[in-house]
């Protein structure tokens, strides 16, 4: 009689009856892990569908015969231990296994890295979607943001700028093409100064100019973010050229709401995974960078007709 052994519990199995467990086991585990290899082996052409799953399926086939043999059974007879021995496919030559599949089939990892690229994406686009319809005032209606085109247009296009940015310079012009042949977009400048120290001086000069002059942000902005690279004098400069006082710019440009502005429009960057300028909001879709008029206008037509920019 051999004696098992299971934590403080204890009770006696017939020799005949553990041999016979273990060699169930192994048929069942390894039958399978045989399938699996033949199957991965002969479905060549379902590979490119089917590699990861099967692959995953051998993986856990494995787990299950390595636990078998793993699980806490007490002492087993030479003669026990040799017949599983005889059988048994080991830890060791089931990584061999693996490891020369992966070898043979080296596309598999590039797929999954590719479907693992699809979900993280798919992710990001489901968080984006659920950020802006918790924070939809603060992107389309915060009285921080300057508004070009229709007030009251029917779709809100949001542009998270910076003063520095050579996109954002481009992108310019799709903006004024947008705001002039769609009399019903109402377009939405955030300020978001993230390249560098002349770039948040000259976001602090904008945004004090807008608030004294608030009538000629429109133009201030065209002419500052096409003027080449921006800073406090420049921005200064420019404000003053327009009717600003300079003196009273200074001082207005050292208003503290200013960088509690700038620290509200990081946070709704954040939140969008928005990670460079420019980058657009509609509706319920974020979109990364200047991707062009073409881009803009299918958006903008998308949200009028479903009431989402992707249709």
């Amino acid at each position: 009689m051999v004696k098992i052994i299971f934590g403080k519990r204890k009770r006696i199995m017939n020799k005949n009856r553990l041999f016979e467990q273990l060699r169930v086991k192994w048929n069942t585990s390894g039958s399978k892990i045989m399938q699996q290899i033949n199957r991965l082996k002969c479905n060549s052409d379902n590979i490119k569908t089917r590699g990861n799953r099967a692959l995953i399926s051998l993986l856990l086939c494995s787990g299950c015969l390595l636990f078998s043999f793993n699980s806490g059974i007490g002492p087993i007879p030479a003669s026990a231990a040799d017949a599983v021995a005889a059988q048994a496919v080991n830890k060791a030559a089931i990584e061999q296994v693996i490891h020369d599949y992966l070898l043979k089939n080296p596309e598999i990892l590039a797929e999954a890295q590719a479907a693992l690229q699809v979900k993280q994406e798919a992710e990001a686009k489901l968080g984006q979607t659920k950020f802006i319809a918790s924070s939809a005032t603060q992107i389309f209606e915060s009285p921080n943001d300057a508004i070009i085109g229709n007030p009251k247009g029917d779709v809100t296009v949001v542009e998270f700028f910076d003063y520095n940015c050579g996109y954002c310079r481009r992108a310019i012009n799709d903006m004024n093409e947008l705001v002039k042949s769609d009399v019903n977009v109402r377009f939405v400048l955030k300020e978001l100064p993230i390249l560098g120290p002349d770039s948040v001086k000259a976001h602090f000069i904008a945004q004090a100019f807008r608030k004294m002059m608030p009538e000629k942000y429109g133009d201030y902005h065209r002419a500052l973010l096409g003027s080449g690279h921006a800073d406090e004098d420049s921005a200064v400069a420019l404000a003053v050229s327009m009717g600003a006082d300079e003196t009273k710019l200074r001082e207005a440009s050292k208003d503290p709401s200013i960088s509690k502005i700038f620290e509200e429009n990081n946070i709704l960057a954040g939140g969008l995974n928005i990670t460079g300028t420019p980058s657009y909001v509609i509706k319920d879709f974020v979109v990364p960078g200047a991707m062009g008029l073409d881009t803009l206008i299918e958006k903008v037509a998308n949200v009028r007709k479903c009431n989402s920019a992707t249709c």
